[in-house]
């Protein structure tokens, strides 16, 4: 969407006719689509606001779940918000970034600093450009109008180029230096986080993920003379054909469930018509004692065996059979994989007594063929691993990968058709001088016009690009051995794509558009011609940050999805008491792999266009800083933290900005040689860039060099201190438990936070970080002094991580990392009273049929008069599903 284009040629080409410019559109018809773009937005971005200051006050669940929700660790939970209007800005004010650290994760913490990051580049880019930039383009005589005077376009003179190197120079050192002084503190900061005493003292602290075993290796004695200071061994199983049983027993617990409810609502409403008085309610209560509540058995739910040409067959019949024979053959076969009998996989997990010994076997190379016993992953959860995928064997991975990614390229070239058309969308206006087909355009009102070129084309980018991130996810979900790693696959996957689609094929095609006329009449000026409108095309990008700067954060504090589960979804979908409970106790979380690409792509586009049109950069900053805005009430009251990457995400998407730098220097180099042809004063400006981009290329290659490691393994010399605490100890199994003890739950013990609870590579005590101005500017110039992981450990982290988890017992030790379906419990059947007793009849009956081993119940949920559920949502724990996690 361009904020304004110029209707005259440059001063440098031959002058179009009056003709030959178009539709009387052309002048200022970029202002009309920056206008048409921005007020629906405001207006949109204000009602959406709105309604999120109403909703918030009567949906508690959605706006603030992390202040109350009991499925949370006390420490875990936010402070509640009062019930005013703005009742959650005391609390959002008050409680800074550092809260998200030790009370949510590592990962949404640097996710809400990359935003700061981002608008403190921006800011200080238009510090930097816009008193330099302005008033050289502004005065470049190129002839431009409107808001196309601020940009590289309007420069006619070629010595002025220098302005604009020497402005990239210093935007752009300022830029590499924020880059390596976040990699150094995400450093220090992953360091501090992952060797504090709660860290340490988790088991997937210690334990590696290996796979590619051989055979000979797939042995506990031959992996302990392997590896020194092994703890525990769990050698993985091939549980397909369990799998399958768990999964078809599963299926019968959920339509049992499913037809007693509804065999009891359709009850009730049968109860409820011929008139509920004191005589049926007596008779029910008599009958669930006595012979019974009859059903007629054209009453009673039924279903197919098979789509349309299974068996029609009684629902609850069928599947109290099934889950008869299951259940027994069920456990039969889980003992035999817990027993080690079952076939065996080239997969292996391995605990190790310290940090120090499992990030050692983690680093060294165990075998000596290549691509055997390899290293994978430490640190990850249970709940982490992709079962499916550990014993896939090397070289399918590789070809796995290496498809995919030929899949994603392909893609780009598919998709560049319609995000190419979109593009055109943003100046068709300009395409009516030349095509008489689409002079129709020219009777197009402005206000609609306007809507066109500016709304309609981001809305549509927007929507297609939806669809991306759900194949990267799919593609990644097929080789990688943890869900961490498909985050980063989709991250790297996902990112390359938005830079082409997103920004180079709509810049150019936009660009393109805009004189495709002149290119037709002047094909060999064609390079000149794009070079010179290259630099407005930037204006598609105001409009798209004001989009995702003000309808992104509305829509992110409207909170649509869970919202829309409250009030609609819930109540058509949610038809169980399984159901309800797994919505409420569940929280969100952000998808590392989706959410990245789409800011740090923004980002790109900021650095690309900063000094060819620095406008931009203002409009980043606003846009950024409205989003940081938004995510951060988010983090602090809504979202939790579905996938671990450790930062890892952060880390990436880092490394990706400098995309930005490349690019930008790339679009410098190119307006200055094209600037050159006929004209020597821009050679200067010209070498000088190569020689920037040059120099680029050289701190980005030992930025990569230096920090690689750092983003996967602990530095030995933190490792080599490791210090005797609780976290590093054998557990002493009399020492009491946290107030989880009673639901068998792991949670983190209460001990005393320790005078230096973490490790360090110095035995110096840590500077305190300074203060005011000074010392700020101090401590952002100089993070390994003020930002060290010493620094860090005593000043930023939260006191809860310097407490550790209560000690594991020997069963929580041997589960950890089996295969969920072999630790896999039978369902609990979960009916809903009602007044009738005909539940109750429901539930010995079930009982008699599966026997008294499996939990049949009807508390804690019942149905109204009209067949509606209600649950008593105020202790979650009482309920029959609860099953408190173990903090591995």
């Amino acid at each position: 969407m361009d904020v304004l284009r110029s209707t005259e040629a440059n001063v440098l080409l031959p002058r179009a006719s009056a003709q030959q410019q178009g539709s009387h559109r052309q002048q200022g018809s970029s202002i009309s689509s920056l206008l048409w773009t921005l007020v629906p937005v405001i207006l949109g971005a204000t009602v959406i606001f709105l309604a999120f200051l109403v909703l918030r006050k009567k949906l508690i669940r959605v706006y603030a779940p992390r202040t109350y929700l009991q499925v949370l660790n006390k420490h875990e939970q936010t402070p509640r918000q009062s019930s005013g209007w703005f009742g959650f800005a005391a609390e959002y004010r008050r409680l800074n970034d550092d809260y998200v650290l030790g009370h949510s994760s590592l990962d949404n913490y640097l996710f809400l600093r990359l935003f700061k990051i981002l608008v403190t580049i921006s800011f200080v880019g238009c510090l930097i450009t816009w008193p330099i930039l302005f008033p050289v383009n502004a005065t470049g005589g190129g002839g431009e109008s409107g808001l196309d005077i601020l940009s590289f376009s309007n420069v006619n003179n070629a010595n002025r180029y220098y302005a604009h190197c020497f402005a990239a120079w210093i935007f752009l050192a300022f830029v590499m230096f924020m880059i390596s002084r976040e990699s150094l503190f995400y450093a220090y900061l992953r360091q501090a986080y992952l060797m504090s005493p709660y860290s340490t003292s988790l088991m997937s602290s210690k334990t590696v993920l290996f796979t590619d075993v051989p055979e000979e290796y797939r042995d506990e004695h031959r992996l302990r003379q392997g590896f020194q200071d092994v703890r525990h061994i769990w050698l993985a199983h091939d549980p397909s054909s369990l799998e399958d049983m768990v999964e078809d027993r599963d299926d019968a617990a959920d339509k049992l469930e499913t037809g007693e409810l509804k065999l009891i609502k359709g009850y009730i409403k049968q109860r409820s018509k011929k008139g509920d008085n004191a005589d049926w309610v007596e008779e029910g209560r008599q009958n669930s004692h006595a012979a019974g509540i009859h059903i007629e058995q054209k009453e009673r739910p039924t279903h197919r065996t098979k789509p349309i040409i299974g068996k029609k067959v009684d629902t609850i019949n069928w599947a109290r059979g099934e889950l008869k024979h299951l259940i027994p053959k069920v456990a039969q076969e889980q003992a035999v994989q817990r027993g080690g009998k079952a076939e065996k996989i080239s997969a292996v997990f391995i605990e190790f007594t310290t940090v120090r010994a499992a990030q050692s076997a983690f680093q060294q190379i165990a075998h000596q063929t290549p691509y055997r016993l390899t290293a994978k992953d430490v640190g990850m959860k249970p709940d982490m691993v992709l079962w499916k995928n550990i014993g896939k064997p090397w070289w399918l991975v590789k070809l796995l990968a290496g498809g995919f990614s030929a899949v994603i390229v392909l893609a780009c070239l598919f998709w560049t058709i319609p995000v190419a058309f979109i593009g055109v969308l943003t100046n068709v206006d300009y395409l009516t001088n030349k095509l008489p087909w689409l002079s129709f355009i020219d009777s197009i009102p402005q206000t609609v016009l306007g809507l066109i070129t500016g709304l309609l084309p981001v809305l549509l980018l927007a929507i297609l690009m939806k669809l991306v991130p759900i194949f990267c996810q799919l593609f990644a979900k097929q080789f990688e051995p943890t869900l961490g790693a498909v985050q980063l696959r989709t991250q790297s996957w996902y990112f390359g794509f938005e830079v082409i689609q997103v920004f180079l094929i709509t810049t150019f095609s936009s660009g393109a558009a805009s004189v495709a006329t002149q290119i037709v009449q002047q094909p060999t000026q064609a390079p000149l011609l794009l070079a010179k409108n290259l630099p407005k095309a930037s204006n598609f990008y105001i409009s798209y940050f004001i989009l995702f700067g003000l309808m992104t954060a509305a829509m992110q504090l409207l909170n649509i999805v869970p919202l829309l589960f409250a009030l609609v979804l819930g109540k058509i979908l949610d038809k169980t008491p399984r159901k309800m409970y797994n919505r409420y106790v569940s929280l969100s979380g952000i998808g590392w792999g989706t959410f990245y690409p789409k800011y740090t792509n923004l980002g790109v586009i900021a650095l690309s266009y900063s000094c060819i049109a620095p406008l931009v950069l203002g409009f980043a900053t606003v846009g950024f800083g409205i989003l940081y805005l938004a995510f951060r009430y988010n983090v602090l009251f809504t979202l939790g933290t579905q996938v671990d990457t450790k930062g890892r995400a952060y880390a990436k998407a880092l490394q990706q900005l400098t995309v930005g730098i490349y690019l930008s220097e790339v679009c410098m180099i190119g307006l200055f040689a094209i600037g050159t042809s006929g004209n020597t004063a821009g050679v200067g400006p010209l070498i000088l860039m190569i020689i920037f981009t040059i120099g680029t290329v050289i701190w980005h290659f030992q930025l990569r060099s230096a920090m690689s490691k750092h983003t996967i393994a602990l530095p030995n010399d933190l490792l080599a201190e490791e210090y005797d605490s609780p976290s590093h100890r054998e557990p002493d199994p009399a020492r009491g438990l946290s107030d989880r003890e009673s639901d068998g739950v792991a949670k983190k013990e209460q001990s005393s936070p320790y005078d230096s609870p973490y490790q360090t590579a110095s035995s110096e005590e840590p500077p305190e970080p300074p203060k005011g101005i000074v010392g700020k500017i101090k401590a952002f110039l100089f993070p390994s002094k003020f930002a060290s992981a010493a620094v860090i450990s005593k000043h930023i982290l939260s006191p809860h991580l310097s407490q550790t988890v209560r000690p594991y017992s020997d069963q929580e030790r041997d589960e950890a990392y089996m295969h969920p379906a072999v630790l896999a419990e039978t369902p609990a059947i979960w009916l809903a009273r009602d007044k009738f007793g005909l539940s109750q009849q429901e539930v010995a009956a079930t009982r008699e049929a599966l026997g008294r081993d499996v939990i049949v119940t009807d508390e804690g949920v019942s149905f109204d008069d009209k067949g509606k559920l209600h649950w008593d949502e105020q202790d979650v724990r009482k309920a029959p599903l609860w099953d408190g996690k173990v903090d591995y």
